[in-house]
């Protein structure tokens, strides 16, 4: 023990000492840890392989390694390269289809243009006509009905069939509302007759709760109208909106008219395609039946109703051809209690009696 005691401290981080063109490892080298990486072997420099090193150049380089850890390498020899590689797969290029939009502006590879098939010329028209054609002796005998109607009328048309040709309406019932038709009755009333516009103003500050769902119905009702029948989109010309520039179909101009309406009232209509709500109705929907706890085990049941509204909208054109026919019914009222006098007969024979 009193050996051990007299020898010198052993310093890991001691430098190598030097003698002569020999060097001496250290005394004591650190143990390897339990965590340590993969050891990846570096690209040589001078293009040789791994068999190509003798076994005195691979014991200068176990110690040079060696000394590059514990004093750091002072050469200026550049470190070698580790080569990587790609870990991502390399990127593939598409085509477009036969039927994309783009297949002009690119052009295709393939020469020869791409056939496609119509899958509706490789049907058996003879087994559908089961399903296109399944009474043709009725068919025929409609036809032929429909022609005798045609001549039979000359091709003249009903008024009805004349108004809906010349003017435009639009339908639409909404979804139940969770109201009742007490509460949704006196909107419909106050939307109607109203341009459409107004009618939207009117239920966006109505402080009423069902006044929300009618004016989202409102908004739709108006889009559909344009979109679908294509009402109030034709501007008339010396319009504000109109563009200058554009070029449009040419159309007769439009002179105000002041038409008289049924309740009385004068109006003055300037755009004859401007969108008005004709008639606006609620319809009765189900009931939802909830339950109220009440005392002793009672059990009360809640009847909560749902309430639906339609609105039938048309163009102000229609309002100029109910006036004039409300006022060509009144003209031929009056003419017919109109009381003129008879115009004097000629004298064919004279008698005592007279002849009227």
């Amino acid at each position: 023990m009193a050996g051990m005691g007299a020898m010198p401290p052993l310093n890991p981080c001691r430098p190598l000492l030097r003698s002569g063109s020999a060097y001496t490892l250290p005394s004591r080298i650190p143990c390897r840890t339990l965590a340590h990486s993969c050891p990846q072997r570096a690209q040589a420099d001078d293009g040789r392989g791994e068999n190509g090193n003798s076994e005195s150049n691979a014991s200068a380089s176990v110690l040079s390694s060696l000394k590059n850890f514990m004093l750091g390498s002072k050469t200026s020899k550049p470190k070698p390269k580790i080569p990587r590689k790609p870990s991502a797969p390399p990127s593939r290029e598409g085509s477009l289809s036969a039927d994309s939009i783009f297949g002009d502006e690119i052009p295709t590879q393939s020469k020869e243009p791409s056939v496609i098939k119509d899958p509706l010329e490789e049907r058996i028209w003879d087994n559908m006509q089961m399903a296109l054609d399944p009474k043709p002796r009725a068919r025929l005998r409609w036809q032929r009905k429909m022609v005798a109607r045609t001549i039979r009328k000359r091709g003249r048309l009903t008024r009805t069939e004349e108004i809906m040709r010349t003017e435009r309406e639009s339908l639409l019932r909404s979804h139940f509302f969770k109201t009742s038709v007490k509460k949704l009755v006196p909107l419909a009333r106050q939307i109607a007759g109203k341009h459409i516009d107004e009618a939207i103003l009117q239920m966006r500050f109505s402080p009423k709760k069902a006044a929300k769902d009618v004016f989202e119905h409102l908004k739709h009702a108006k889009n559909v109208a344009i979109v679908r029948h294509g009402m109030g989109i034709d501007n008339v010309p010396g319009d504000s909106d109109t563009d200058a520039n554009e070029t449009s179909i040419p159309q007769t101009t439009f002179k105000p008219t002041t038409v008289t309406l049924k309740s009385g009232k004068r109006k003055v209509i300037s755009n004859p395609t401007a969108i008005y709500v004709d008639q606006a109705w609620v319809n009765r929907g189900p009931f939802d039946l909830s339950y109220n706890q009440r005392a002793r085990g009672r059990i009360d049941t809640i009847r909560r109703p749902y309430t639906g509204l339609s609105v039938l909208l048309k163009e102000e054109k229609t309002l100029i051809r109910e006036w004039e026919d409300r006022d060509a019914k009144a003209l031929r009222q009056r003419r017919s209690q109109l009381w003129t006098q008879l115009p004097n007969r000629k004298i064919t024979s004279q008698n005592q009696y007279y002849s009227w």
